[in-house]
This record gives structure tokens, sequence and C-alpha cells, in this order.
């Protein structure tokens, strides 16, 4: 039976059998029978490799954090993530010097102003609702509310997200609202400044 560890664009725990490209931690997650009974346990969110140094883990060991599963970064950026400064130290850099150039005005903040922020911006009620789609840099994600559907937008198309992989590619001009940006405003900015998302192979 499959676990309740892998992450959609809302940043939901599904239980789904497919890996995913990345791993991520909030924290512990699980009780000692591997139930997922909250959805945060810190307020750094990170996405990690799936191999690191030849590390094994136990996945949802009791007391350790939760191995979350993400289909690509893309996915963990609209989920509220960021790059672990650990395992993914390169991508970490890159992003937190996207970052500070789209959101700190010119005075150079820490991680844990990033997290801090990208933890307010996870709120559900900072997500909102809009029936125009704003103009969205490749990498972003978002929620076309009548379908229930996620997308990935690659330039002027947008691609259906499933826990598999995406599907055929729409006109963005084709679909109509309302709808909801996932990926984080200031995720968002860092991308306008350069960030580019590492893509599951599916969408390329």
């Amino acid at each position: 039976m499959p676990k309740q560890n892998r992450v959609n664009p809302e940043g939901e725990l599904i239980a789904n059998s497919t890996r995913g490209a990345l791993m991520g931690n909030r924290g512990c997650l699980h009780d000692d029978n591997q139930r997922i009974v909250r959805s945060s346990a810190r307020d750094a969110w990170v996405t990690c490799l799936t191999s690191f140094k030849d590390r094994k883990r136990i996945v949802m060991q009791p007391g350790h954090y939760t191995e979350l599963f993400f289909l690509d970064e893309a996915t963990a950026l609209a989920a509220g993530h960021r790059p672990c400064a650990t395992c993914r130290r390169e991508r970490y850099a890159v992003f937190l010097k996207a970052w500070n150039a789209a959101n700190s005005n010119g005075n150079v903040v820490g991680v844990k102003d990033v997290d801090a922020q990208l933890k307010r911006e996870r709120n559900a009620y900072a997500r909102k609702e809009g029936t125009v789609l704003p103009a969205l840099p490749t990498g972003a994600m978002f929620k076309h509310i009548p379908s229930g559907n996620f997308y990935l937008v690659r330039g002027k198309r947008a691609v259906q997200w499933t826990f598999e992989g995406y599907g055929v590619g729409v006109d963005l001009s084709s679909l109509s609202g309302p709808f909801i940006v996932l990926t984080p405003n200031s995720t968002l900015r860092a991308m306008l400044q350069g960030y580019e998302p590492d893509l599951h192979p599916s969408a390329l």
C-alpha cells in the first residue's frame, strides 16, 4: 500500500505509488504507525536529492523526519519548498541569490527570513483566486478551478500535471478562469530574476 508522502502542487500529502525526482522535508509528520498527523513540523520546507553520499534511510521511521517526494522541482516550489542547503548546495545558492535580488530591496537577508516569508505565502489565505491568469514565468504552476487540474507554465502554453508526469500542452489563452496561482509570489519573483526550476522530462 503506498505511503501518504507524495506532494501535489498545492502542498497536500497524497498516497501514491510513484516516487518522483526529488525528496523533501518538513520535519516529522507521521506517527509510529506511519500515519500522517500534521502537514508541517518546521518553518523550513526543503527539497533534497533522492540519493546523497550513499546515505540510507528507512522511509517514515518513527521519530525521524517524513520523507516526501515530488514529481520535480517546479512541483516542490509551487508547494512552498526551497532547495536544501546541504545536498543541493549549488541550487540553494542560486535560489537564495535570485530570491534576494527579487525580494529584499537591496538588503541581503538570510535563509530564515526566506523560510518565514514562504511560510506566510503557503497560507491558503495568501493564495488568491482570480478570474484572469497573470503573466507567469516558465516553471510556475497554477490550479484551474473549473476542472480542478494543476498546470505548469511553459512559455505561452500550459501542461497538465499528474503524479506520473505532464500531459499534452494547451494554449494558456484557451483556459478560462477562475484560477489560483500556486507558486509563492516571492518564488515567482526569484524565477523572474533567473532561477529556473528543474522540470520532469515529460514537460520538455
